[in-house]
C-alpha cells in the first residue's frame, strides 16, 4: 500500500485514521475560519491528522439559481488565510484542467469531483502537479473499474494518489455505499477515504435541489471504519440547515466529536489493524 504525505500528514495503512473536513462550499471567510478553527482544535485533542476542505466553485448544482461560491481567485485567497492561520493543510476541488496548476500553488491536496473521474485531461493536470489527488469514485461506476483512473493518473509516475466513496447510484434520486466498493479499492494499493457526508445524499431529491439523510452519517461512518478506510471525508457547518449548498446533508459542527471518537475506536480493532 502507498503511503501518501500531505505536507505533514501521512495517510495510509499504519498510519492514524484521518479527517478532511470543511464546510461544503466557501461561503465566506469568516465561516470557514471558524470551521476550521474548530476542527483543528478536536483533531488536536483526538490526536487526529486533519485537513480543510472548501469549494471555491461548485459547478454541478443541481439549479441554476443556486449559489456556487466564491470564484476561483477569491476561494484561494480564503483557503490560503485559512492555512496561514491555523497551519492546517487545505484541500479544494476543481472543475476544469486548466484550473490544477493555479490552486496547486496554493492547496496541499486537490480533488477530482465524481462526477469527472473519468476525464483524462482532468486527472493528467491534478497528477502533473505533483500534488497529491483524491479521486472520487462517481456515482455511476463499478469500484473495480477505478483502475482505469489509477492508470491513467499514475502514468506520468505521480503515485501521491487517494481514492474516495461517495456512493452508488440506486435508482432515481437515491444512493447506496457497497461496504464491498471499499475493500475492492484499497486492493489497488492506494489510500482509500469514504466520503460520509455525500453518500447520505439524494440527488436531486428535493426537487430543484439535492436532498439527503443526515440521520444515517454515523452508522455509514461506522460501517467503513470497520471495513478500513485510511481516511474520512465530512462536510461539516455551524448550521447546517442554513447551509448555502447540501443543506440536507453537511453533518453539525457541535457533533463531530461523537462521529470521530467511535470511528477512531473501531479503526483500532478493525480492518487495518489486522
Amino acid at each position: 500500500m502507498h503511503t501518501v504525505t500531505i505536507d505533514t500528514i501521512h495517510i495510509g495503512q499504519g498510519h492514524p485514521l484521518a479527517l478532511i473536513a470543511g464546510p461544503c462550499v466557501l461561503e465566506s471567510r469568516e465561516l470557514a475560519f471558524r470551521i476550521a478553527e474548530s476542527v483543528c482544535r478536536l483533531a488536536a485533542e483526538l490526536g487526529m491528522p486533519y485537513i480543510f476542505k472548501g469549494s471555491f466553485d461548485k459547478a454541478n448544482r443541481t439549479s441554476l439559481s443556486s449559489f456556487r461560491g466564491p470564484g476561483l481567485e477569491a476561494g484561494l485567497e480564503i483557503l490560503a488565510a485559512v492555512r496561514r492561520e491555523f497551519g492546517t493543510p487545505v484541500c479544494t476541488d476543481f472543475h476544469l484542467p486548466e484550473q490544477a496548476a493555479a490552486i496547486a500553488e496554493v492547496v496541499d491536496l486537490l480533488q477530482v469531483p465524481a462526477f469527472l473521474c473519468r476525464q483524462t485531461d482532468m486527472l493528467i493536470a491534478a497528477a502533473e502537479t505533483g500534488k497529491t489527488t483524491s479521486v472520487k469514485k462517481g456515482q455511476f461506476l463499478a469500484p473495480w473499474d477505478m483502475k482505469n483512473v489509477v492508470e491513467k493518473f499514475t502514468a506520468g509516475g505521480n503515485h501521491r494518489l487517494m481514492l474516495v466513496e461517495r456512493g452508488a447510484a440506486f435508482g432515481y434520486n437515491n444512493l447506496i455505499v457497497d461496504m464491498r466498493a471499499l475493500a475492492v479499492m484499497r486492493e489497488m494499493g492506494y489510500p482509500v477515504i469514504f466520503d460520509a457526508t455525500h453518500s447520505a445524499q439524494l440527488p436531486g431529491g428535493a426537487g430543484a435541489a439535492t436532498g439527503g439523510q443526515r440521520e444515517f452519517i454515523p452508522a455509514l461512518v461506522r460501517g467503513a471504519t470497520a471495513v478500513g478506510v485510511d481516511a474520512l471525508f465530512m462536510e461539516v457547518h455551524l448550521e447546517p440547515e442554513k447551509g448555502l449548498s447540501d443543506a440536507t446533508t453537511m453533518w453539525p459542527l457541535d457533533r463531530l466529536r461523537e462521529v470521530l471518537v467511535s470511528a477512531q475506536r473501531i479503526d483500532a480493532v478493525g480492518a487495518r489493524s489486522e
